[in-house]
């Protein structure tokens, strides 16, 4: 099929103008992945998991990072089987269709574009100790820090900075974030060895005492796994999947997607641990033990706990560098997310579940149309959701969420195509994409009813969306809805997780809080079965596989890569 000629309907789009490029190497795709790892979560993420946990919390990022690592591996042999971008979109729709993939679609979507804005309104607080760029506010209980007039005109520019560095190539883009991805590695690691070396060699900070001076796990186990949702941790991790949104952009997606995925998740659990292990020593005596317990643990500058920990060690060189990266971090990560929501609707649109133009690319191979898109919604996200704590939980519940399609598309790839080549095969068969589906739905279960019915509302207004589309412009060029093959599996699954939530909330039940882990396997089990047995005929299937796999062979021979 050539560049100009049209796909067939349930294509739902010709290739002319909507050709990404790889310009992705391994280690521009390992640290695109780091990059967005790492942006403003670890800054709040030991100290909020501290309050809840108490020292037992270096669990719970250990734990986390294996839950994301399961889920992460499902991709991980998704991703070089079809290396296009906006995978986790795009997967559901070669098994299941257009309402599947557009119901995942639209959570990603809307997930993703909103952390642009969180991540500029962080770095914006932060700055606030240069400038008046924010002031803070009580807020349904709790202390924002909402934009000033100059803060709102400074997060616009910022905002359109992203756009305009991504609007001239993925090769800018991982030329700027690779240097910025050194930094913060640099910053991290230097937080974690001098807090360390002070704890062990001073008597400035903490000691090892601390992980028993007001007891190891002062909120018992159930704490340990309710933070992982609620503290940041799990949040701290999702920038994994960054190897599988540019997966079309990469040089050689069998060997650098698993190597991305893999790589990126070790190697940040192993700092996440350590950067838990440091704080907790690093807190001094008189501090912890004014505090009387973990959950009342404050600092003279609670906006910046890892700053204010340095500042009360006498270490102002490095409160001033912690400083500056609560600036670099998330700009970068915002720089990073920026792409990732311009490649969600340009995979909606390559899907057809969205308007055909969000897929049109400039000659940069930028799908353009996406991108300014993206810097709306982001914009529009300053007026709702005034601060990074009310919308944090959010980005974790609804992204979660959406990853759990991933596991299921594994399973019932292999169980309609046991024999097709796969170039990083998970072992196990069915093991592992039970077990990360299983993952996905107790990490949505611990983000609590309040955040968990705000994602179903949107959910909800994503259908409206849809009736809407549907129903305009030319429906003889939109891709059949394959409305059965996806709802019989989606719905049911959408409906018991939101029941459970409500009738199991953590916070309003915990003394559910155990039981839950047995009725999550009952869903899971139910769901993944279902899941297995509605998908769409073989022939259909592999139409949209063909159609896949044509795109990828067709960019790599433009490129000279095959």
């Amino acid at each position: 099929m050539s560049a100009a000629t049209e796909r067939s309907p349930q294509g739902g789009l010709p290739h002319q103008g909507t050709k990404l490029k790889r310009h992705l190497g391994p280690v521009g795709l390992l640290f695109t992945a780091i990059g967005s790892i790492i942006g403003s979560g670890w800054l709040f993420g030991a100290y909020n998991a501290s309050q809840i946990a108490g020292p037992a919390a270096i669990f719970s990022w250990l734990i986390a990072g294996l839950m994301v690592m399961m889920i992460g591996l499902c991709y991980a042999e998704l991703g070089p089987m079809f290396p296009v971008s906006g995978g986790v979109v795009r997967y559901p729709h070669l098994v299941w269709g257009s309402f599947a993939s557009y119901s995942l679609g639209f959570i990603t979507w809307v997930s993703s574009a909103a952390v642009p804005a969180i991540e500029v309104e962080g770095a914006l607080t932060y700055a606030t100790r240069y400038a008046p760029f924010t002031v803070a506010q009580r807020v349904s209980g709790l202390t924002v820090h909402t934009l000033t007039p100059l803060g709102l005109v400074i997060a616009v520019v910022l905002m359109a900075v992203f756009v305009v560095i991504n609007f001239y190539g993925v090769r800018l883009f991982a030329q700027i974030n690779n240097v910025l991805v050194w930094w913060k590695l640099a910053i991290i690691v230097l937080v974690i060895a001098t807090f360390l070396i002070m704890a062990f060699g001073t008597t400035q900070m903490g000691s090892v005492k601390n992980f028993t001076s007001l007891g190891f796990a002062p909120s018992g186990a159930s704490a340990i796994f309710t933070c992982i949702a609620t503290a940041g941790i799990t949040f701290s991790f999702l920038g994994f999947r960054q190897g599988i949104e540019l997966a079309g952009e990469t040089t050689n997606p069998k060997r650098n997607i698993p190597f991305a995925i893999i790589g990126s998740l070790t190697i940040t659990a192993a700092i996440y641990a350590l950067l838990q292990v440091a704080f907790t020593m690093g807190i001094p005596e008189h501090v912890l033990q004014s505090s009387g317990a973990w959950s009342h643990l404050s600092f003279t500058n609670d906006a910046g706990p890892l700053a204010a920990l340095a500042t009360l060690g006498g270490l102002t060189w490095l409160a001033y560098l912690l400083y500056a990266d609560a600036i670099i971090s998330p700009l970068d990560t915002g720089l990073i997310y920026t792409t990732i929501a311009a490649r969600v609707s340009y995979a909606q649109g390559r899907n057809g579940n969205a308007p055909r133009w969000l897929a049109r690319t400039n000659r940069h191979g930028v799908p353009h149309w996406s991108l300014f898109l993206t810097f709306v919604v982001g914009l529009i996200m300053f007026l709702p959701f005034p601060s990074w704590q009310q919308l944090v939980g959010f980005i974790t519940s609804a992204t979660v969420l959406s990853f759990g399609s991933g596991p299921l598309v594994v399973a019932t790839l292999r169980r309609q195509m046991g024999d097709r080549v796969r170039p990083f095969r998970l072992p196990g068969g069915f093991t592992i994409p039970l077990i990360a589906f299983y993952c996905a739905n107790l990490i949505v279960f611990w983000g609590g009813w309040t955040v968990n019915l705000k994602i179903f509302i949107t959910i909800l207004l994503g259908y409206i969306l849809l009736v809407i589309f549907e129903f305009t412009g030319d429906r003889s060029i939109k891709p059949k809805l394959d409305f059965k093959a996806g709802a019989l599996w989606l719905i049911p699954w959408l409906v018991l997780v939101g029941f459970q939530s409500w009738l199991m909330d953590p916070t309003a039940h915990p003394g559910l809080f155990w039981w839950a882990f047995l009725s999550n396997a009952v869903i899971t089990v139910i769901v993944f079965f279902i899941a297995l047995r509605t998908h769409l005929p073989l022939a259909e299937v592999q139409n949209y596989i063909d159609d896949a796999e044509e795109e990828s062979r067709e960019e790599e021979a433009e490129l000279g890569t095959v």
